[in-house]
């Protein structure tokens, strides 16, 4: 039986080994951290990903752990609070427009799957050295243990430690960005995702449970910059004290037990091919974005469906890992590049810019949403 090993158990690492055991493989999994644990924050998932976490039999747990936003609704307000626009996103192959979930019960739901398939989970390790030759990899884990593997999945995240074995010269990017999130108590009457335009600031809420949200705000700040953690939420709470509207009584809130997690953006743009030899990278390890689309997650899911349908035609492992860097490359970067200028468009904090960017939301937001899905969609097709 081919065996493939799976590095890290993020969204990208669990939908891979999802995939690949569909496909017949023997899959293994490890995990550097040593117990199952994730950031606690939120994450949205719009339905170019939702369809593929059906396709892997985990959409509908997803659903049931989340919120659905009804009819894809995403309200556009001025940082005041003044109302702007409303967007709908569409329905990808019938399944919701915008998922909300948090991280840890996004994870709890991967993870379940994963046992239920029986697959082998290793935590509390990590890939210290490989060795290939024609037919497969030596892989010499964090403990010293040695195995052989037909092939070597690398979906540990930004700071891959299997990219630096083997791409050193590929390093994370400042992107210009800081990102906070927090986590609150979700009133009933919010159901909507929404965004609050400020000047060269953004802020967002989302529904993530039946009675939790999330607050994420956006921000440019200098490289380097560090925001002590003891202080996240006064420094959070500080940082948007503009913000009024539907998200001031959440900033409010915010006090030393509030549940804040800041990160300073980075991206990663590793040049085809995304293999060398029978390893490959994968999600975040490959082309990590800034999250102003919010396609993170999507994209991981996406490269996991690809990955695991090239190896179950029976193509030779070369041939399919060369072809799903060929597919998945143009996507990822077009979304790279979108969510980019996106985020340093709303980045701009001098008064003509802000105003710019609210008069073009009424009669523009719709059209860029439509038109970035459809671009998706011929990505996909061709």
């Amino acid at each position: 039986m081919k065996r493939a090993l799976i590095v890290g158990a993020g969204i990208a690492g669990c939908c891979a080994a999802m995939s690949l055991a569909r496909a017949g493989w023997s899959v293994t999994v490890v995990e550097k951290q040593a117990r199952w644990q994730f950031h606690s924050s939120g994450i949205f998932v719009y339905g170019n990903g939702l369809a593929q976490f059906r396709e892997l039999g985990v959409m509908d747990d997803l659903l049931a752990a989340g919120f659905v936003v009804p009819g894809g609704r995403n309200v556009y307000f001025d940082h005041c609070g003044t109302h702007i626009a409303d967007v709908s996103y569409p329905t990808v192959q019938g399944a919701p427009a915008i998922l909300g979930i948090k991280r840890a019960e996004m994870h709890r739901v991967l993870s379940r799957r994963i046992e239920a398939l029986g697959i082998m989970v290793q935590l509390g390790t990590t890939v210290a050295a490989l060795e290939q030759d024609e037919d497969g990899v030596e892989v010499t884990d964090s403990h010293g243990t040695r195995a052989r593997y037909t092939l070597v999945i690398a979906a540990d995240g930004i700071r891959s430690g299997v990219r630096s074995l083997l791409w050193p010269q590929v390093q994370p990017a400042y992107s210009g960005f800081g990102v906070w999130r927090s986590v609150h108590a979700r009133p009933p009457e919010l159901v909507d995702k929404i965004m609050l335009m400020g000047p060269g600031k953004r802020v967002g809420i989302m529904p993530i449970s039946q009675d939790k949200l999330y607050v994420f705000g956006t921000i440019a700040e200098a490289r380097g910059t560090w925001h002590d953690p003891a202080k996240w939420p006064a420094t959070m709470r500080e940082t948007f004290s503009e913000f009024g509207g539907p998200v001031r009584p959440f900033l409010d809130a915010l006090s030393d037990g509030s549940e804040v997690l800041y990160t300073a953006v980075e991206e990663v743009q590793l040049p085809l091919p995304w293999h060398k030899g029978r390893v490959v990278l994968i999600g975040d390890a490959a082309h990590a974005s800034t999250p102003f689309m919010g396609q993170g997650g999507a994209m991981a899911v996406q490269d996991a469906v690809v990955l695991g349908g090239l190896l179950a035609q029976g193509l030779p492992v070369a041939g399919a890992l060369q072809r799903f860097g060929e597919l998945r490359a143009p996507m990822c970067r077009f979304v790279q590049d979108v969510s980019r200028r996106v985020g340093e468009a709303g980045a701009r904090a001098d008064a003509q810019s802000h105003r710019d960017n609210l008069a073009a939301l009424p009669t523009g937001a719709q059209g860029a949403v439509d038109g970035f899905y459809a671009e998706l969609a011929r990505l996909v097709a061709s």
